[in-house]
């Protein structure tokens, strides 16, 4: 692999892929595979050596923070009362596999049942996305002496570069919260990845032997031998390439600033990929003059390709967090909230790779109903033995634990559209949160779901108390305005460069990817998706990626 060289001598690939995040990774790595093909990949950001992106708890320290995260903000929010979010996006090598929450979920089968309605592609269909689930993952139950249950075999990969293993770690507290979802009529599973994910158990996390496996470890480490695979790091795209003399415009290559060289022409022969992500894909095919005419017109950008639908359909999974506290057990805040407590913390990840130092941000999960109109889960919790009043905050000084939930389905669309013809100039990112009376209440039906657990015998010997958000919030109204007081993002944007039929207006690229009306140009990356999975984004744009390389090598 070619690490950062120069440009000299390097300016011409059969395939070039912009993003080394966790599509671009896998997407390097097979299409590199064959030493006849020529690959550039390229990342804006610098390699993944920082020490907090690997030690799992280390996502608290590279959120927000420029080393790792692009550190974008979205926009003022009537749903969430006039209140601006961080947004995180990961800008390193692994891109958002690097910082994020390392939770192995793929939604469920309607999910890519819909995709393939939508779409007309039976490629999409859930019988046929499992194998690409399970082409590329190595999951703990099916190392020897794990699991017997040959039924993991119809569902889980072995051997591959994505490895699944279960969290090292268990609560006493977390363990009495599932059994109060038991009672409350929510049952157990053993697996969130069949198809049907409703039911109360840890999360499957992407870690191997206590530390975070990222993309980058998981798929360009294998590649870094092959001299056909060029790396630019720190390497920030400015525009796409394109020819207009044909009958169709065509991506030829890419223009990028390079450290110490300036701004530098890259060529591909073949195709560019863009996995730049939900955000950054959308902002570059807009600077490109790829979008909405009316948008790109406003910035004095020639539109190369009137595409209305890019930087539309902005889907996210909005978060609202109940603090309650509890009485008699051990919770992270009476841990951590002492020298002794955070010294006995580090020991033992030192020792054996475990504890709180090994945790994903969310520990238990459970997919339940909102209300009994759902034939599905709808909404999805995210459980931890801690709380604090905002990400970043210091744990809070008494026993507690919190219940976050999410509307897995969002009808609310947002948007993402460049601000200037800048391309150092982050982009306007507009979620549109709350916006439609639907979302609005199943935000206060999910508030009351996480009561009714909290009431549940099991629970109840440690006599809860909710702190946040409070009792006195009872009525529709008042639970959906509460949500837009403390709602937060857990970080799955999609849907921005949407697929869809030909005679879709608003789809951006067609059912394998390709970019409409221009040729060599492909976007494989979470804003490809139609709809949001209802669960965690992470594995599915892996899935996303690994079809998408067939297509790619075979020419469809």
């Amino acid at each position: 692999m070619s690490d950062n060289k120069s440009a000299q001598g390097h300016q011409e690939f059969d395939y070039i892929v912009i993003g080394a995040g966790t599509a671009g990774c896998l997407l390097a790595n097979r299409l590199s595979a064959d030493p006849a093909n020529r690959v550039l990949l390229i990342e804006a950001g610098g390699r993944d050596n920082y020490h907090w992106i690997h030690i799992p708890v280390g996502y608290l320290y590279c959120i927000d923070n420029p080393r790792t995260d692009w550190r974008f903000r979205t926009e003022p929010a009537p749903g969430l009362n006039g209140r601006s979010l961080i947004y995180p996006r990961g800008k390193t090598l692994g891109g958002c596999s690097s910082i994020n929450g390392m939770l192995y979920i793929r939604g469920q089968a309607r999910d890519y049942n819909q995709w393939a309605s939508i779409t007309g592609e039976d490629a999409w269909a859930w019988d046929n996305c499992l194998p690409d689930f399970m082409r590329h993952e190595d999951h703990y139950r099916l190392d020897e002496g794990g699991d017997a249950d040959p039924d993991h075999h119809n569902y889980h990969g072995h051997g591959g570069e994505w490895r699944v293993e279960h969290q090292r770690l268990k609560w006493k507290v977390l363990e009495d919260f599932a059994t109060a979802c038991v009672e409350a009529g929510i049952p157990r599973t053993r697996d969130f990845n069949r198809g049907d994910n409703e039911g109360v158990d840890y999360f499957e996390v992407n870690q191997r032997a206590g530390w975070r496996w990222n993309t980058s470890k998981a798929f360009l480490r294998s590649a870094e031998k092959r001299l056909n695979l060029t790396l630019w790091h720190s390497t920030h795209v400015m525009r796409l390439e394109t020819e207009t003399s044909g009958a169709v415009p065509r991506c030829t290559g890419v223009r990028v600033e390079r450290p110490g060289e300036g701004e530098v022409i890259a060529r591909a022969t073949r195709e560019v990929i863009l996995s730049a992500g939900a955000i950054g894909s959308p902002q570059l095919l807009q600077l490109s003059g790829i979008g909405p005419a009316g948008l790109l017109n406003e910035h004095g950008i020639k539109v190369v390709a009137d595409l209305p639908g890019v930087g539309e359909n902005l889907q996210d999974h909005l978060q609202i967090r109940s603090v309650y506290k509890v009485k008699g057990v051990t919770t992270l805040n009476t841990m951590a909230n002492s020298l002794i407590g955070k010294a006995r913390i580090g020991l033992e990840y030192l020792l054996t790779r475990s504890g709180p130092m090994s945790m994903a941000p969310s520990q238990l999960c459970l997919f339940t109903r909102s209300s009994e109109e759902y034939k599905h889960a709808n909404i999805e919790y995210h459980v931890q033995p801690l709380s604090l009043d905002a990400f970043g905050q210091p744990l809070h000084d008494f026993p507690a634990i919190t219940a976050s939930v999410c509307n897995l389905n969002p009808t609310s669309r947002g948007t993402v559209r460049i601000r200037s013809k800048d391309p150092k100039q982050a982009p306007a990112i507009a979620p549109n949160y709350l916006s439609t009376p639907e979302d609005r209440k199943v935000a206060a039906d999910s508030l009351r779901v996480t009561r009714r657990i909290a009431g549940q015998p099991t629970f109840m010997q440690y006599q809860p108390e909710e702190f946040k958000p409070g009792l006195q919030y009872q009525t529709d109204d008042e639970l959906a305005k509460l949500a837009g007081d403390i709602g937060t993002t857990i970080f799955h944007p999609v849907g921005t460069t949407r697929m869809g039929r030909p005679e879709d207006g608003m789809a951006v690229v067609d059912p394998h990817l390709r970019v409409r009306g221009i040729a060599g140009l492909r976007v494989v990356d979470a804003g490809v998706m139609p709809t949001i999975t209802s669960g965690n984004t992470n594995s599915p744009t892996l899935m996303i990626a690994e079809k998408a390389a067939r297509w790619i090598l075979a020419g469809d």
